[in-house]
């Protein structure tokens, strides 16, 4: 009582290496995924500017089913749900938020989740949700994914396999074979999620993520995160209009939370018009991603080709040392441990964005060296 568990938890977790603070901003950009450096960019500051002198309000009211369903939010409903190929597009507050919508209303009882065993925290809380079963298979092995739907089925599963994966994770900077997992997906009439959450902006034609060619399929659904590279905040779930109004209707993240505030879809519209008219910034950030790699691989920084780039330490107390090492030199490169990653793979996270350039690169690279 009186805080005395948790008072014995944060110490188990100082022991262990894995107490955290929160840390002020400090030094050169390595850490933030605002990759095309869109957070502070005066066309989202006009967009929203804008939208205040035109009587926008800053505040949503109340949830979407009460007084929440503010124009503006409809209008990005229907922007991003023609940009990015999809019959309809439900805005969150969060990715977090959405993820956890997707996977505890959508999967039904008698259905099954198979899930990469990397996928983000947020799909890990909505299957705890969810009313179907999970089980995860090998990391970014589509072969594994279609073993344990075979496996599920001979046991006598009849319903609906959902696949849930990433298309760019976020630790490893890796990408999922997204055309194998939609082959396997038509193969035994499953359901394929994809979290765009770092490709949307960055990568796919477009900019429209790395499963842009799947959007509109009856069985794809995709999440598409704004605060990332679009340098906002919230989500955006596209998919069929079915599962669509599914969500608005048994979604319970959706349901029972106050709308995202206006201002944020006003200045998620211009983002994804910049995405749309600015495709130098995503070649500007591949360059960079090149360069990167080239000059951080001699110093241990695993090449991924993606702006996601890790240096595997391991130990937990060792990557934080580390990385108190580097913020000293100015470099904002935070140490990531478990749970967040496996075991034995604690990391510095080197995150590539618009807001540094090659010669930023070069100074982290002598630091890391």
């Amino acid at each position: 009582m009186n805080g005395e568990f948790h008072r014995g938890d944060l110490a188990r977790l100082r022991e262990a290496g894995r107490y955290r603070t929160l840390a002020p901003r400090a030094g050169v950009d390595f850490a933030s995924n605002d990759y095309l450096g869109l957070a502070n960019d005066p066309r989202l500051r006009e967009a929203v500017a804008a939208a205040l002198a035109r009587g926008v309000a800053v505040g949503s009211g109340g949830s979407r089913l009460l007084r929440g369903n503010d124009p503006e939010i409809v209008a990005l409903e229907a922007e991003a749900a023609a940009l990015f190929g999809s019959e309809a597009a439900l805005f969150f507050a969060t990715g977090f938020a959405a993820n956890v919508a997707l996977l505890a209303a959508l999967p039904q009882p008698g259905d099954v989740i198979v899930h990469d065993a990397l996928v983000h925290a947020s799909a890990h809380d909505g299957m705890k949700l969810a009313r179907a079963p999970a089980m995860s298979f090998a990391h970014n092995d589509a072969q594994a994914a279609e073993d344990a739907i075979a496996g599920w089925r001979a046991s006598g599963g009849a319903g609906t396999p959902w696949i849930a994966v990433e298309s760019l994770y976020s630790m490893d900077g890796d990408r999922a074979p997204i055309a194998e997992l939609a082959a396997v997906a038509d193969r035994h009439d499953a359901m394929l999620l994809v979290d765009e959450a770092h490709a949307t902006g960055v990568w796919g034609a477009g900019g429209r993520g790395l499963a842009a060619s799947l959007e509109g399929r009856p069985n794809v659904v995709t999440l598409h995160t704004c605060g990332k590279a679009l340098g906002c905040e919230g989500a955006l779930v596209c998919g069929p209009r079915a599962f669509i109004d599914f969500l608005v209707n048994r979604a319970r993240p959706f349901i029972f939370s106050t709308a995202p505030s206006p201002l944020m879809a006003a200045a998620v519209r211009e983002a994804l018009r910049i995405v749309t008219e600015e495709p130098r910034r995503r070649e500007a950030l591949h360059w960079l991603i090149a360069h990167a790699e080239r000059r951080l691989a001699p110093a241990g920084v695993t090449p991924t080709g993606s702006q996601v780039l890790p240096l595997i330490v391991g130990g937990d107390a060792e990557t934080m040392v580390r990385a108190a090492a580097v913020q000293a030199k100015g470099f904002d490169v935070r140490g990531i441990r478990p749970p967040t990653v496996p075991a034995g793979t604690a990391r510095l996270r080197i995150s590539l964005t618009l807001n540094v350039g090659e010669a930023e690169i070069d100074a982290l690279a002598e630091a890391l060296a």
